[in-house]
């Protein structure tokens, strides 16, 4: 396993990272333990999670995945592992009408700021969280597959200002670490880079993206402004909602995500998708490697990521996912990648 400093931060993040959104949902609690100690055993030393999880979202469930982490985050030594966890961003019709959490007002000010992180706190059951990240931005932008950014969307927000001067509160006070965003556009990291530097305040050092071998928009311009702010890049859905293992091809496995919460991957369901994973998966198969190696080793293989989010649903597929550290791509299969990418680009963005 390889360690990257994440941004200017001082944080060395192993280049995986193991999310855990299935956890109190399709995880129980010996399942979340058994994969967070398989994983840290592999040296993963970096756990994201968020306060919305486990996802789908709803009220029964909110919060279980940080409580599953704390249970078993109190037998570890605190200085081995790196938590990441989220704020809920504001809930809407365009983006998460998520009403369960402080009422559905969770705007990114203050007051909600400070109730998120004192209940990750109590959840996981630690003093401090290492990356704090805006789960999607205060104001309007396109989220989650929707279309391209409209004006007409655009609502009341809270400035970035001020959000950044309520995180400062809390790194002095030793109860975060460091600052991330989440979903966020290239202006939304320029402004809170910029804004942090004018004002003296805590800068964010990472972006957590979708970024896939069916999603590469990232690298079109977020790659250079993140380049030139420091500003590392998680990379989620790196395995298309599952889609990219090649599970899904030809049937719906009983018990598997698409199966359990089937408007759950509506960002998948676009044209030319499925076209686009049936050429990665025989590009795979061709040169004697798993779907996933080929999905995980293109990410891997990318300049601009400084980790992996990787997740399971058993130990099993954590393993396979894991196993990705042992390939490197090579030019030629990088090249197939891209004669893909061309014939089919960004289907799901």
């Amino acid at each position: 396993m390889k360690y990257r400093k994440l941004g200017d931060s001082e944080l060395l993040v192993s280049e995986l990272c193991l999310g855990t959104m299935n956890y109190g949902k399709q995880n129980t609690l010996e399942d979340a333990k058994n994969q967070l100690s398989y994983a840290l055993d592999r040296g993963i030393n970096f756990i994201d999670t968020a306060e919305m999880y486990p996802a789908p979202t709803c009220s029964e469930t909110q919060g279980k995945t940080e409580e599953y982490i704390g249970e078993w985050l109190v037998t570890q030594p605190r200085d081995r592992v790196i938590i990441a966890t989220k704020i809920a961003g504001p809930s809407s019709g365009q983006t998460l009408p998520i009403t369960w959490i402080r009422e559905g007002k969770n705007r990114i000010d203050r007051k909600n700021i400070q109730a998120a992180v004192e209940g990750s706190l109590r959840r996981l059951q630690t003093d401090y969280i290492d990356l704090y990240q805006i789960h999607w931005p205060d104001r309007y932008v396109p989220l989650f597959g929707a279309p391209d950014y409209d004006p007409n969307y655009e609502r009341e927000t809270v400035a970035i200002a001020e959000q950044l001067e309520a995180f400062a509160e809390l790194v002095k006070a030793g109860k975060i670490r460091y600052l991330g965003v989440s979903n966020e556009t290239p202006w939304g990291v320029c402004e809170f880079c910029h804004l942090a530097r004018q004002l003296g305040l805590s800068k964010i050092v990472s972006i957590q993206n979708a970024f896939n071998l069916t999603n590469r928009v990232f690298q079109i311009n977020l790659a250079e402004t993140c380049r030139f702010h420091n500003v590392g890049l998680i990379a989620y859905s790196t395995l298309a909602f599952g889609h990219l293992t090649g599970k899904y091809l030809s049937q719906i496995p009983p018990g598997s995500r698409v199966d359990l919460f089937p408007q759950f991957d509506r960002r998948y369901r676009k044209p030319h998708f499925q076209e686009a994973v049936q050429a990665y998966v025989d590009l795979a198969n061709k040169n004697g490697l798993t779907p996933v190696q080929l999905a995980l080793g293109f990410v891997r293989s990318r300049w601009f990521v400084t980790s992996t989010i990787i997740a399971a649903s058993t130990v099993e597929q954590l393993q396979d996912n894991i196993s990705c550290i042992d390939v490197v791509l090579t030019p030629e299969i990088l090249e197939h990648i891209d004669q893909i990418h061309a014939r089919y680009p960004n289907p799901v963005p």
